[in-house]
């Protein structure tokens, strides 16, 4: 069976010519379905780039990604909107909500842009919320709720058209330290029910939730191993 996602030789280069910088360097990377990879790497170091590439924000300069046996890396902004709303859930450092929908509303939005019909999209919301704890909260709007709550609403709203890769970028970022708890935990659940998460991070402390550690420097993959201590 291949791969979930397949990078190869993947390059992206700014300004190319005399200054130019190489944000990703021959980066080859493989994920298979229902792995949970954290990709850590300070400032700099290519992960955001990485991170843009994986989530299809983004192309590269050359080399290839593999996304459920589809190059993404040739298609145009249009084809990769597609895809991005198709393939990929997206949990931001920022919550990305929209301030006045409700909880249950920002959750149904994105299924609103594929067309799903009223009564399905508000279940698979639903069933989101619920499943991140906020069954009590659906009516609730963003200012409402505590900054875990909102993240955990970004949650749902990832994971309500159940797609098959989801990509959490700093998701504790903005966190305290007991609302991060909640937020991994929450991701490591997702992960034993067989989702494929992909996360990205500058913290060590968050990467070792993960069951695999990918460690990116100078737009360059340095180590990738598993965690020995995940459970």
């Amino acid at each position: 069976m291949e791969p979930l996602i397949q990078v190869k030789d993947l390059c992206k280069v700014y300004n190319p010519g005399e200054n130019a910088v190489h944000a990703l360097d021959h980066v080859d990377l493989t994920v298979e379905k229902g792995e949970f990879v954290a990709i850590i790497g300070q400032s700099g170091s290519g992960k955001s780039t990485l991170m843009n590439m994986l989530g299809c924000l983004d192309v590269p300069s050359s080399g290839s990604y593999y996304l459920n046996g589809v190059n993404v890396a040739t298609m145009h902004d249009n084809e990769l909107s597609v895809i991005r709303n198709r393939e990929i859930g997206f949990i931001f450092q920022g919550f990305n909500l929209i301030q006045n929908l409700t909880a249950l509303e920002n959750v149904e939005l994105p299924l609103i842009y594929r067309g799903v019909d009223r009564k399905t999209r508000k279940k698979l919301a639903s069933d989101s919320l619920k499943r991140v704890g906020l069954e009590k909260r659906m009516s609730h709007k963003p200012s409402e709720m505590s900054g875990g709550q909102q993240q955990r609403v970004a949650i749902a709203r990832a994971i309500a058209a159940r797609p098959p890769v989801i990509l959490a970028d700093e998701p504790t970022g903005n966190l305290d330290s007991a609302s991060s708890r909640e937020i991994m935990q929450i991701l490591k659940e997702m992960h034993r029910d067989g989702k494929t998460i992909i996360l990205i991070t500058h913290d060590d402390g968050i990467a070792a939730s993960a069951r695999r550690v990918v460690r990116i420097m100078d737009g360059r993959i340095e180590s990738d191993v598993q965690n020995p201590d995940y459970s």
